[in-house]
């Protein structure tokens, strides 16, 4: 087993830069999400940065999820204002190359994600994706090839550095899949979660463990809640009844505000005291179902 995906580096890193904030009193309001959108630019400025196959480039997940240097990142985060252009990527500790540039890869959304828990309590978060539409539209065996080639970065330089990321024979792409299991302190499993969704895979399943852990919202109502996040550069909010006044509120912040109206793809089960409750995303096909 290699080190974790750079799904789960970034979906750690980006709830780990939200602690210092009382988020709990800040159910689904503009502060929230100003600090979640702030976090996620951080997050996501180290992963084009740090993170591609451990085979062929040191990646440092202990230094990017030091609690040392997480606090240093999170005191950047402005309460009232937002940074103002792409955020520069940290300096981890552990080894790594210092002369990274940043990458550059579209991740196209076309993906699937489903949880389980069975009676035993065995459990599961699975995500798989093809990359795009049919993948690379060749079909063997019955099975459409994917066309992940599309997750290395685009260019393989940057400003006359290497991309870490770049494409290179025998290497693996960076993924934004995060299949995930939340547990208690005392050991016990509370949720399985996953989405499809590209690269906005990671806020969306952040959206949602920051909605129940921090605001007790049961699994169907964290889904429901608007994706939002930063990818390094404009605030990617979801296009709905009431995106008007938030992302007005944001833009008094100074994010740079991009409406989309891009499906999600979570699904999850919580284990409740009442036992487990499912759900899967409205904003495209699928469902919950148990015995």
């Amino acid at each position: 087993m290699g080190p974790p995906s750079s799904g789960a580096v970034t979906l750690i890193e980006l709830l780990r830069l939200t602690e210092p904030f009382d988020l709990r009193r800040h159910r689904g309001d503009a502060e929230a999400w100003h600090v979640f959108a702030e976090a996620s630019r951080l997050a996501y400025a180290d992963r084009a940065r740090w993170l591609a196959d451990p085979d062929f480039v040191p990646v440092p997940v202990t230094g990017l999820l030091d609690n040392g240097y997480l606090a240093a990142r999170a005191r950047l985060i402005d309460l009232a204002h937002a940074h103002q252009g792409p955020a520069e990527a940290g300096d981890p500790s552990g080894e790594h190359a210092r002369d990274w540039g940043d990458d550059r890869a579209p991740e196209l959304p076309s993906t699937s994600s489903l949880a389980v828990i069975d009676r035993d309590g065995n459990a599961v978060a699975l995500t798989a994706s093809i990359e795009n539409v049919f993948g690379a539209r060749i079909m063997v065996r019955g099975f459409l090839l994917n066309n992940e080639l599309t997750d290395f970065s685009f260019v393989p330089d940057d400003h006359g550095r290497p991309v870490a990321n770049r494409v290179e024979a025998g290497k693996r792409p960076l993924s934004a899949m995060a299949p995930t299991l939340v547990f208690g302190t005392n050991g016990a499993l509370e949720l399985a979660l996953g989405s499809a969704g590209g690269s906005l895979i990671i806020t969306d399943v952040a959206k949602t463990i920051l909605a129940i852990i921090d605001w007790q919202d049961g699994i169907g109502a964290a889904f429901a809640l608007p994706n939002i996040g930063n990818r390094n550069g404009a605030t990617d909010l979801e296009a709905g009844p009431d995106s008007a006044a938030l992302a007005t509120a944001l833009a008094e912040r100074g994010h740079d505000i991009r409406l989309n109206h891009r499906p999600s793809g979570l699904a999850g089960i919580l284990v409740t005291r009442r036992g487990l409750e499912g759900a899967a995303d409205a904003r495209r096909e699928g469902s919950a179902l148990g015995d």
